[in-house]
């Protein structure tokens, strides 16, 4: 099997960001080890939602099975998605940023 370096559009921060709620979560429910670290973690599920890449192929290439890759990967994403912003947050914070000018011209 090959395996091939691929570049995310991302920045570090955001992996740094993500990997520290895997850390907290891992802390909250007593968990002492885990196949992937929480940068390993994070930087598969970035990758999965990002390139779209099979999780099988991820899976080879972290050196877990795909059971496993699914498994954090679903894991990571239920803590991205809880700590998501309500749609009616959503709502508000983008009518505050969006400029006067481009407002009801859709």
């Amino acid at each position: 099997m090959l395996f091939y370096p691929a570049a995310l559009p991302l920045s570090t921060s955001t992996l740094q960001q993500v990997a520290v709620l895997i850390r907290g979560h891992r802390r909250a429910i007593g968990s002492r080890w885990r196949a992937l670290d929480p940068g390993a973690q994070a930087l598969l599920t970035l990758a999965y939602l990002c390139k779209g890449e099979r999780l099988r192929d991820l899976a080879a290439g972290s050196g877990i099975s795909p059971a496993t890759a699914w498994r954090r990967t679903r894991e990571t994403i239920a803590l991205l998605a809880a700590h998501a912003p309500g749609l009616r947050d959503a709502l508000r914070h983008a009518k505050r940023t969006t400029p006067e000018s481009t407002r009801g011209t859709a």
